[in-house]
């Protein structure tokens, strides 16, 4: 390796997800490759395979002289994309080391709120209190996703073997309206084979089985907690738990999970369970996840056109936050949301930190690579019109005084 190497850690949100980049090339070098990502678990349908990583030994225990590492806590949401973005960045600006900590959008507040990182990231508000006790602090939009509802159906019967030469039966991605998810989460629909859920899926009518649904939830103060229940109180009036990071769920079968992963694994290991993550988790999991009937009565693939479709409808408060689930457009999926950057605006005092954590998230919202790498990962960019309000209120930031973007 060169002599200018140095390694940042990134921890992701299966287990701990570590990347290395090697070296900073000069001005002139070419674009990040992928991030070597190690995954713990890839989920097959309803088979998970252990992957075991070879330990990496040659990694140095302290950052090199001249090193500025930015500490940052908060939302799963945005967990991998920060990552991977602290992975490219270090083709950009080699003296930053930027290290975020997937601790759930609660977390993430209070952590902003007790000045104990420089950024946070979350995807739930901030309440007016949380303002006032953090005294300066703004929230900036950085990407929106979508959250999806992962599901583990115990077929009712096996699916035949093709004759030779004949093509595999292969069911599609199940489908659900918003009713149906609100009667699932309401406990009101307990079946796999009610009859609300075979007549979306007439592919899977031979093989729904007639066993109790498993719904499992977030159990921590979560932002995917929030965008999910306020969609399902958009839904239908026959949602009485509210929306929020966190809220107390309707009694039946369900069950809870810490983070991402801890609603992951409760639907991988308990048979007939539906548990909801973003979309990113469960693309870069391999866990299959439904498609949802809109408002417009529209079955939607949740993907990068149709968040974008949700974000074309959404308007923005006095403190630049938005709700974007449920739109009515054709082609907009209903559970979607922004994840945002929490900053405080005038207190910040070591200013070359203030000013390469500001760097390195206008370099993420600008830059084509970085806008190519989020939505390979499944995000999706800010439309330019919130793009340019975004970076307009980030110049705002001062330190000491002064202006931190230059």
């Amino acid at each position: 390796m060169r002599k200018n190497m140095f390694v940042i850690l990134a921890t992701l949100i299966v287990a701990s997800m570590l990347l290395s980049a090697c070296g900073a090339p000069a001005a002139a070098a070419p674009a990040a490759p992928a991030a070597p990502v190690i995954q713990t678990q890839v989920v097959v349908q309803t088979q998970v395979v252990e992957v075991t990583p070879t330990p990496d030994t040659s990694l140095p225990t302290a950052l090199p002289d001249g090193s500025v590492q930015v500490n940052g806590a908060g939302a799963t949401f945005p967990a991998p994309v920060y990552a991977d973005w602290a992975y490219a960045y270090q083709y950009v600006d080699a003296s930053v080391v930027v290290n975020y900590q997937p601790i759930g959008s609660g977390g993430g507040k209070k952590a902003i709120v007790d000045n104990t990182v420089d950024f946070a990231g979350s995807d739930s508000l901030l309440k007016d209190e949380e303002y006032t006790a953090g005294k300066d602090l703004q929230m900036y939009p950085t990407l929106a996703g979508a959250v999806v509802l992962i599901y583990n159906i115990k077929l009712a019967q096996a699916i035949p073997t093709p004759a030779a030469g004949a093509k595999a039966i292969a069911l599609p991605a199940l489908v659900l309206d918003r009713a149906t998810v609100v009667g699932i989460y309401n406990s009101t629909i307990t079946k796999w084979n009610d009859a609300a859920i075979v007549a979306l899926n007439p592919d899977w009518k031979d093989y729904l089985p007639g066993d109790d649904i498993v719904s499992v939830h977030r159990s921590d103060g979560s932002g995917t907690t929030e965008i999910f229940t306020k969609a399902l109180a958009a839904f239908s009036a026959d949602w009485k738990a509210g929306g929020a990071s966190a809220v107390e769920w309707p009694k039946g079968n369900n069950v809870g999970g810490k983070g991402n992963a801890g609603v992951a694994a409760s639907v991988i290991n308990t048979p007939n369970s539906i548990g909801y993550v973003e979309l990113s988790y469960a693309k870069s999991n391999s866990l299959a996840f439904a498609s949802l009937v809109n408002q417009a009565g529209k079955t939607i693939v949740p993907n990068n056109d149709s968040v974008q479709a949700a974000m074309a409808e959404g308007t923005f408060s006095d403190k630049l936050t938005t709700t974007i689930v449920d739109g009515k457009a054709d082609g907009s999926y209903p559970i979607a949301g922004y994840t945002y950057l929490i900053l405080h605006t005038t207190s910040m005092t070591d200013c070359v930190k203030a000013q390469k954590v500001l760097e390195f998230f206008k370099w993420a919202m600008t830059d084509a690579t970085a806008i190519s790498r989020a939505s390979a990962l499944g995000y999706s960019a800010l439309p330019d019109a919130v793009k340019t309000t975004v970076l307009a209120k980030l110049a705002e930031v001062s330190c000491n005084g002064a202006p931190v973007l230059k």
